[in-house]
């Protein structure tokens, strides 16, 4: 069995969704696929694909198993033009992820110049509000808010990101403005899933404070327009509620009380290869993150009477 011609062959089946697309793609016999699928679960002792008459999925161990194939066969490729002389320029795809509203506001812009500066490289860009396994699903490097708590990750900080209360002038000025942390507790509360504590909020030194919500939400988005519509304080960080402060749909709450400040990284696995891809795009966005964070969080300091 040729192992990097099979490991080729379900990357590419794994990429098209099907073993018959795969072919397609390949130029192959479905046959040929086929057994050489088959071939390799032989040789792994565990099944890769579940294979059904509509679609194909992945196993736990398949989608695992794609990931790491995926790497490998980056460097057998990156060796190969380096053996012969033709390794000249990064190419290949980027995986990329990022939380939602940090990635569109931050992200995307320095992406933008990338690819105009680097063509042979292609970015998979994946804007979720969860802790994404790097290694399980492929992704290269990730931009990151919060300590590292996985030390089998390397992380580069670019920056800090401040948390803030925030309400909208219609809400406080029916309800009133909290005057102390212990206020939030009878005022109504807007929380965000996976974002906030389920009943409290954190203070400098993450002291918690305990809150009450009247809402729900799963995106730090919603929570932002929830708020704007006077249903609820919200605790989001500086980056979600910048624009609504200048435009005055929202405004700060306790802002005397100070919260901890977290550290926003480029997070990459600690596998010791770092491909030239990878390499070009550190170097090229690491700079430019750094000063748009920075340049931010001046300017909402300053919006805090802080600056």
């Amino acid at each position: 069995m040729d192992r990097l011609d099979s490991m080729s062959m379900l990357v590419t089946v794994a990429e098209a969704g099907s073993l018959s697309a795969a072919a397609r793609r390949l130029g192959t016999p479905l046959t040929t696929v086929s057994r050489k699928i088959s071939d390799l679960e032989a040789h792994l002792k565990t099944r890769l694909l579940i294979r059904s008459s509509r679609r194909m999925t992945l196993t736990d161990a398949g989608r695992s198993y794609v990931a790491a194939c995926k790497r490998i066969l980056e460097e057998v490729a990156e060796a190969e033009r380096i053996a012969t002389g033709e390794y000249t320029v990064p190419k290949g795809e980027l995986s990329i992820t990022a939380p939602i509203v940090l990635g569109r506001l931050y992200l995307v812009p320095v992406l933008s110049d990338f690819l105009q500066a680097y063509p042979d490289i292609d970015v998979r860009l994946t804007l979720v509000d969860r802790l994404v396994n790097l290694s399980e699903e492929g992704i290269d490097v990730a931009l990151r808010v919060g300590d590292l708590p996985d030390s089998a990750l390397i992380a580069a900080r670019i920056g800090t990101i401040h948390r803030v209360f925030a309400a909208s002038p219609s809400y406080l000025q029916i309800r009133g403005a909290p005057q102390k942390p212990a206020d939030l507790l009878v005022h109504d509360c807007v929380g965000v899933q996976g974002f906030t504590g389920q009943s409290f909020w954190s203070l400098a030194e993450d002291t918690e404070i305990p809150v009450r919500y009247r809402l729900t939400v799963n995106s730090t988005d919603a929570a932002c327009e929830a708020a704007k519509k006077g249903l609820g304080i919200i605790s989001v960080f500086s980056h979600h509620v910048a624009s609504a402060f200048l435009d005055g749909t929202l405004v700060p709450v306790l802002p005397d009380f100070e919260r901890r400040t977290l550290p926003v990284s480029l997070v990459r696995t600690s596998d010791g290869y770092l491909p030239l891809k990878l390499r070009a795009f550190l170097d090229f966005v690491t700079p430019r993150l750094k000063a748009s964070l920075s340049a931010d969080r001046d300017g909402f300091l300053a919006i805090l009477g802080k600056g």
